[in-house]
């Protein structure tokens, strides 16, 4: 059974970092991806990781502040996340896709979700 359990979450100030962890278990996949959804807003990409790690892709709004990265031993993505803003409060899901090819963004290139984790930023 595939399963995507994010961590890491929670409430900080404005400048503060926090560092969310994806495991996942069930199979191995090639590329994941955070994504993250504001109240009242759409699901949005923010990052992804592709293969041993050498490929990712961040959203503009978080390049420079976040980075993503994967320990394959442990099957766990990170997303290390700095200099937060409030506007960066949302939940935060990982997504897992198994298809190789190109494109990293579009939600429906991936195949499994997980259940999310909340960020809260205060200014």
């Amino acid at each position: 059974q595939v399963q995507l359990v994010e961590s890491g979450g929670g409430l900080v100030q404005a400048g503060d970092s926090l560092r969310l962890s994806c495991a996942t278990s069930g199979r191995t996949f090639n590329t994941i991806g955070w994504f993250r959804q504001a109240p009242g807003k759409e699901r949005e990409f923010v990052a992804a990781i592709r293969g041993s790690g050498g490929n990712t892709a961040y959203a503009d709004s978080v390049k420079g502040r976040f980075t993503i990265s994967r320990d394959n031993a442990k099957n766990t993505v990170y997303l290390q996340m700095n200099s937060l803003k409030p506007e960066d409060t949302a939940v935060y899901f990982c997504a897992a896709r198994l298809s190789v090819g190109s494109g990293w963004s579009a939600k429906y290139l991936y195949d499994y979700w997980g259940q999310g984790t909340q960020v809260t930023v205060s200014s």
